[in-house]
């Protein structure tokens, strides 16, 4: 198990970019693929990027293609979501996830076992 705390929401006006931080306790960090959600009001939970373990693999919702941009570094336990060209309709709280079994269902993987509390991502018209 893992801990993950995220960082970095905001607000910001529309085209303005931010960038979030998503920190991880434990030693096994490494072997979690990870993954961004984000949560709109009144919304279901949907899919944003995931990134392997390693970093050779990332995969987008559409949505978010060619804006925003997943990353990690495993000797600092973290993950990052670098969201340029930011739109209203990106406003919603964003959660990272890790998956453990991912290797054992494939990427991106469907499921997550360890989620953090959210930061609150606000984008201004």
């Amino acid at each position: 198990q893992v801990q993950l705390v995220e960082s970095g929401g905001g607000l910001v006006q529309a085209g303005g970019s931010l960038r979030l931080t998503c920190e991880a306790s434990g030693r096994t960090f490494s072997i979690y693929a990870m993954g961004w959600f984000r949560q709109a009001p009144g919304k279901e939970r949907e899919f944003v990027a995931a990134i392997t373990s390693s970093g050779d693999n990332t995969h987008y919702a559409d949505s978010v293609k060619g804006r925003f941009t997943i990353s990690r570094t495993n000797a600092r336990n973290a993950v990052f979501l670098q969201m340029d060209s930011l739109k209203p309709e990106d406003t919603a709280i964003y959660y990272c996830a890790g998956a453990s079994f991912w290797r054992d269902v494939g990427f991106p993987p469907m499921t997550y076992d360890n989620w953090g509390q959210g930061t609150q991502v606000t984008v201004s018209s």
